[in-house]
């Protein structure tokens, strides 16, 4: 079965996208929403290596974009011991458009 992700086209329109991000942090944050390995809550395991091979960036580049993510937009954690990624604007999205499977997915 198909996975997808809701992700509002408000997306582009967000100020702290718009004015804020560079191309790279908008399209790293992207693909965090989307890529094969998220989860319905924002949390998910995933390694910068494979976040560098299915962006095409380097492992250093995504370290950097991931600092910003993490520092300066204040969007992702990344916690380094377990390789998991969560997603705070992620998360509430899905969260919002997806109502109780979501809800039954976090209390699991």
């Amino acid at each position: 079965m198909a996975k997808y992700r809701v992700v509002y086209t408000q997306f582009w329109d967000d100020p702290r996208v718009v004015e804020e991000m560079t191309p790279e942090d908008k399209y790293v944050f992207h693909y965090l929403l989307t890529n094969k390995n998220t989860k319905q809550i924002g949390i998910y395991t995933i390694t910068k290596k494979q976040m560098a091979f299915d962006t095409g960036y380097s492992q250093e580049t995504i370290q950097s974009i991931l600092e910003r993510l993490i520092n300066k937009h204040q969007l992702v954690k990344y916690n380094l011991d377990t390789r998991e990624i969560r997603l705070k604007i992620g998360g509430n999205s899905i969260l919002f458009a997806s109502g109780k499977p979501v809800e039954d997915c976090m209390k699991k």
